[in-house]
This record gives structure tokens, sequence and C-alpha cells, in this order.
């Protein structure tokens, strides 16, 4: 610890007598400082210990001495140190009152103790405690170091580290999720700073960032892991009080180290990313078998469950980091095995059917969905996801196929996620809001809504009716309230304007077709 007050009373060469402010000798001694300014407070940074003989000061006026201590009292100086035996015999009391009215410490400093001695004893501690911080930094060092090569991940480390600090420590991934943390109490508290490390994340690496600790609460330093545009993780440091020497030594070694084992690891992951493109390749090609030799331990528990396909697509670069991003922190969490392949703007993903990784892509998608709509009605999202239904080896390029039609439709609907459930199940009509879809329907049915504009019937109305009763002509013509007669000369002067038989069902489908797509954009039905 730094000199104090205390410490230089105690020194027993130095002789000094405390005659006034003895309960603050705790407080820490930066340097030592002799000026005989009447006002030396524009020279002092606080923290000194102020050594004077009071050449300049008329310490006998009440007035004065009042003055001149609350002005040191104001800057922070640590205490003052008067010489008697100089230009008084002993410390006049009006200084002496002055500085027990303003709670400055005041110590005697015989004539035999030369200002020399006592800045030399200040030197001699902080060198002392600067050495005594750098020599426990090194031992953290070491410490953290040998925790990290165990490979153990990173829970020993974390460990060592909140001993080190006598606090608590705890490791974020990209997403913002706690990794790990030390004590286990700590989980808690650090998943409160999620938006702070939010926040943090999008900073450029390396930064960091302070959050003060409320009444009866801690006071965390958060570090961003990483070295690139975009951070890895980040480490939270909680502790009672602003982390000293040693301690700042120990997060900065905790913080190089963990940053290490993520660019390790984004090497590593490389790597799995090569071999899973491989596997992929072999997949879509038919070759299951092949793949699930070179899966091996590594993906060979993903290919013997149902899993997912997905495709997502980015109009921006690395637009796919975050998604890709939160399931590997998802699948990390769970011991899930997860097959990420980047091709070029897109980024393809199998994940295990109902695991926490193809969850966590979909909690991102809503989360985005959520977002408010532009002024064209699209989503604000940079990110659009095609996900195929549950799937086997064999059956990955189907999966695939599933994957590219529910990206396609995620698209056109400004929606960031489909899952292809969605168009395979349930009505049909939604995919009737294509714009595509609108147009052919207009163009179709535009001769005869031109015909009825002009007052010469109703055939949208009468054609609507008789495709709904499958061309039951009595019951289409009771919903009318017409005579069957009528009905038949409408659909003939349908035939007549579209030039198209009513005979054909692929010309009955079309209408219809066309028929719901301009009550789904009419908002009827």
């Amino acid at each position: 610890m730094p000199p104090t007050l205390a410490s230089l009373v105690q020194h027993s060469a130095l002789k000094l007598t405390v005659r006034a402010g003895a309960d603050r000798l705790g407080t820490p001694v930066r340097w030592a400082h002799a000026s005989e300014l009447a006002d030396p407070v524009p020279y002092m940074d606080g923290g000194e210990l102020l050594l004077v003989t009071a050449t300049n000061l008329d310490a006998r006026d009440p007035a004065t001495m009042r003055r001149y201590v609350q002005r040191l009292a104001g800057a922070g100086v640590a205490g003052l140190g008067f010489a008697v035996g100089v230009t008084y015999d002993e410390i006049p009391p009006a200084l002496v009152d002055a500085a027990e009215e303003a709670g400055l410490p005041l110590l005697e400093v015989p004539r035999r103790t030369p200002f020399l001695a006592i800045s030399k004893a200040v030197s001699a501690a902080i060198a002392a405690d600067q050495y005594r911080s750098v020599t426990a930094g090194f031992d953290a060092q070491r410490e953290l170091t040998r925790a990290a090569v165990a490979g153990d991940g990173p829970a020993e480390l974390l460990t060592r580290l909140a001993a080190h600090v006598d606090g608590w420590a705890a490791l974020y991934d990209t997403s913002g999720a706690v990794v790990a943390a030390a004590p286990d109490w700590a989980a808690r508290r650090a998943a409160r700073l999620t938006p702070e490390v939010e926040r943090l994340r999008d900073r450029s690496a390396p930064a960091s960032v302070v959050v003060a600790g409320s009444e009866g609460d801690d006071r965390v330093e958060l570090q961003s892991l990483g070295t690139g545009r975009r951070s890895r993780g980040a480490l939270a440091v909680g502790t009672g009080a602003a982390l000293g020497t040693a301690e700042r030594y120990a997060v900065h070694s905790a913080v190089a180290l963990l940053t290490l084992t993520t660019a390790r690891s984004r090497a590593l992951q490389g790597a799995e990313q090569r071999l899973g493109a491989a596997i992929l390749r072999m997949l879509l090609a038919g070759e299951s078998d092949h793949a699930r030799a070179v899966a091996g331990d590594l993906y060979g528990g993903l290919l013997d469950a149902p899993f997912r396909l997905l495709i997502a697509e980015s109009a921006v670069p690395a637009g796919t980091d975050l998604l890709a991003e939160s399931m590997e922190a998802a699948a990390s969490r769970s011991g899930e095995s997860l097959l990420m392949v980047p091709e070029g703007e897109r980024l393809v993903v199998l994940a295990a059917d109902g695991g926490e990784a193809a969850r966590a892509g979909a909690a991102h998608a809503r989360a985005a969905d959520d977002r408010p709509v532009r002024e064209t009605g699209e989503a604000d999202a940079d990110v659009v996801v095609g996900m195929s239904a549950p799937s086997g080896p064999i059956a990955v390029s189907a999966a695939y196929k599933q994957a590219e039609q529910a990206l396609s439709v995620a698209r056109r609907r400004g929606r960031t996620m489909v899952e292809h459930e969605e168009l395979a199940a349930g009505s049909v009509l939604p995919l009737l809001a294509d714009d595509a879809v609108r147009a052919f329907a207009d163009g179709m049915l535009r001769p005869l809504q031109e015909h009825d504009a002009k007052g010469r019937g109703d055939l949208v109305a009468s054609l609507r009716a008789w495709l709904s009763r499958h061309g039951q002509w009595d019951a289409a013509a009771a919903d009318l309230g017409v005579h069957r007669h009528t009905l038949r000369y409408r659909m003939r002067r349908v035939e007549e304007i579209l030039g198209r038989s009513l005979d054909d069902p692929d010309v009955r489908m079309e209408l219809w077709l066309a028929l719901k797509a301009t009550a789904a954009s009419s908002g009827t039905q």
C-alpha cells in the first residue's frame, strides 16, 4: 500500500509529532513538497504532504491561518508539516486551531529533521509500494497464464482473477450473454450488465467503460476482448473500490490472455468451417455416408438426429455476423454441434432441430421483426433467413431447396425469417400478397371490371359466386338472387370478354386465385 501520514509518524528517524488531525492519519501521501508561498495551492495536485517553515506567513494570526488552511484542505493536501526552531520555536496556536477546525493533519517537524529526509522517506515508500505492486502483478500474470493454458476453459482463470482483485469477474460472449462468472453468485450480478456490454460491443476494440456502483453496489469495469473491428466478448471485474496497481496488472493480463484464447478459438473455428463446407458439399451431392465418415466426432452427433437447414442472406458486409454469433453462443452453452458455412453474402447453417442454437436464431429474427417498419413497408433488418423443415442427412438437398424457398418468401414479405412449415401447411392465401401475383390478378380481371364499371352487369361477383359453388348453377344463382338463365348468360359473357373457356380447369383455377388475390389486397374475403 502507498505511504500514509501514519507510516511517516511511525518512522523512527523522522521524529514527527502529531499536533492536529490525529483521526485522519490514514490519508495516503502521493508526494512531499516544500513551499514557502503564501498560497501554494495553484502548484498542488492533491495528496501532498506540504512542508513549511512559515517564513512568509503570519502564523500567529487566526484569520490568516484559517484562510491558509482552508485553501490547503480544499485543494486535497494530505497534511501539513511545520518545522519548528526556524521561523517559530513552536507551532503557533492559531495554526493548530485552524488545522483542527478544517480537519487537516498537522505534523510538527523538529529542527534536526531536514525536509529532504521526509521527501526521501516518502519517495522510498512509494518506490517500495510500486515494486510490490509490480511483483504482485507479475505473480498474478503467471498464475493467470497457468490457468489459461490448462485448457479447462475460462472458469479457473476468472476464479483466480476474482481472488486477486478481491471481488468478482465474469466473461461475456459476443451476444452479451454471460459465459462464466466467479464466484458463482456473481453470474446474476453480471447478467444485469448485459445492456452495457452490448453498447461496448459496438465500439472498436480495445475499449473499456466503468459502471459506477449505486448505493450498496460495487464498481464494475468492463473491458472488451479482441483487436479487430468488432469485439469478441467482454470481461467484467467488480470491486468495492477503484483498482490498484497490482489489481490493474492482473486485469490487463486477463484481458490479454482471454483475447489470445479468443483469437485461437477463431482460428480453430475457421478450420472447422472449412471442414463443414466439405461435409455440406457431400450432403448436397447425396454422399451422406462419406459425409458421416468425414464429420467424425465434430459433427457426427448433428447428423445422427433431425436438424434444420438455415440460409441467411445480407445485403451489407458481415451482416450475418450477429446471427451467427448468437447461434454460436447458444450452441456453446448447450454443448450442441453447429455446422456453419459462409457462402459469399450468404450463411448456411445446420442446427439441431429443437436445439438452443435454432431457437436463438429464431429469437434473433423475432427481435429484428419487432423493430419499426420503414416507410417502404419493409422490415428494418439487414439479414433475411429461410429455415427448412426438420431433415436428415439423406434429404439435405431437399432441405436446402426448402430453405431457399422460405428465404425468397421472407424477402418478398419484408420479414427477417420464414420457416418452410409456413409455406407447406395452412392456407396458400398469404402467398397471394406477392406483388407479381397481384399484378397478374389485376391484368386478368381488368376487362371484367371495366365491363361492370359501365353498368352492364355484375360479371365479377357472378364469376366469384359460380366458382365458389364449383359451377353449380342453381346454388350460385340463389346466392346472387338471380335466375340461373341470367347467370348462364353472364358466364358466357365472361368467356367472350376474356377469350377463355370456363370448361378449362386451369382457367377456373387462375380466375379463382385472381379473385382471391384481389380480395386480399382490398382487405375483403
